[in-house]
């Protein structure tokens, strides 16, 4: 496992921030600061807000009040009118989202994963380069003239992945990485994101999966149904105080008899059962 201790500069810094999609509250107070190298799970339940969050952090969503910035600067929708500043942002900060049907668009495999870095104005040539890169290290060239529709859930997370990894962002942010993936995929998968850490980069994975907690952060921010970060810790910490994670409906009890005798056992939420906004 890596271990990012020596974290470096801010990247975000949020204070007393809200947010609500219309009248439904979806983060409440929230103060966080994430800084470079560092690998936090952000743990939470169906609907806790943690998916919101990550679209905060990728300045896809601007919260109705309180304050957040990115690499010392103010990230704010005025801000980002600026062109050559959203465009400085979107390169150094990428999102790979729970579902990747949300995120695939175009008509090929490889359309998908030269979209951002062309968009985003990197030349031509390197674009080519990093984008036939990304697909030979998470496998995928042999899909490159494929539609993503007709892709398998697999398949799909993949390029969703490469899509991003063509930008070669400094920071990534995750929702729900495992969703869907087979027990193969997962494992790779996991390979994969142990190397970016490897490689100092900032990630920051939404998660209710508590199996890979340990495997992909050094700290971990939970939320709860009040919509607000209710603790942080090491994952050994949090994962190990069982009242806590029931309280957060991360995991549950489950009742049996036996012998006449009732046992209580703790039971994981799976991760397909995640609905989350």
């Amino acid at each position: 496992m890596t271990n990012n201790g020596n974290a470096g500069a801010p990247v975000f810094e949020i204070e007393r921030m809200n947010f609500s999609y219309n009248t439904q509250l979806a983060l409440k107070d929230v103060n966080l600061t994430v800084r470079e190298g560092e690998r936090i799970a952000i743990l939470g339940a169906n609907g806790s807000g943690k998916s919101t969050l990550l679209k905060i952090l990728d300045a896809l969503y601007f919260p109705a009040s309180g304050k957040i910035s990115a690499f010392g600067e103010p990230l704010t929708e005025q801000a980002l009118q600026d062109e050559a500043r959203a465009f400085a942002f979107r390169r150094r900060v990428g999102l790979v989202f729970q579902d990747p049907e949300v995120q695939l668009f175009s008509p090929t495999v490889w359309d998908e994963v030269t979209f951002a870095p062309l968009h985003l104005g990197l030349p031509r040539a390197e674009v080519i380069e990093r984008s036939e890169w990304a697909m030979d290290l998470l496998d995928i060239a042999k899909l490159r003239d494929r539609a993503p529709h007709r892709l398998s859930g697999g398949e799909k997370k993949k390029v969703a992945l490469a899509s991003v990894l063509s930008l070669r962002p400094e920071v990534w942010l995750l929702d729900e990485p495992t969703a869907s993936l087979d027990p193969r995929s997962q494992s790779r998968l996991l390979d994969f994101i142990d190397e970016l850490g490897r490689e100092g980069k900032t990630i920051i994975t939404a998660t209710h999966d508590l199996d890979i907690v340990e495997e992909i952060a050094d700290r971990v921010v939970m939320f709860c149904d009040e919509h607000e970060i209710t603790g942080e810790g090491a994952p050994h910490e949090v994962l190990s105080d069982y009242d806590r994670l029931i309280e957060c409906n991360l995991i549950h009890e489950h009742r049996h008899k036996h012998d006449g005798t009732e046992h209580i056992h703790h039971h994981l939420h799976p991760a397909a059962h995640e609905h989350e906004h």
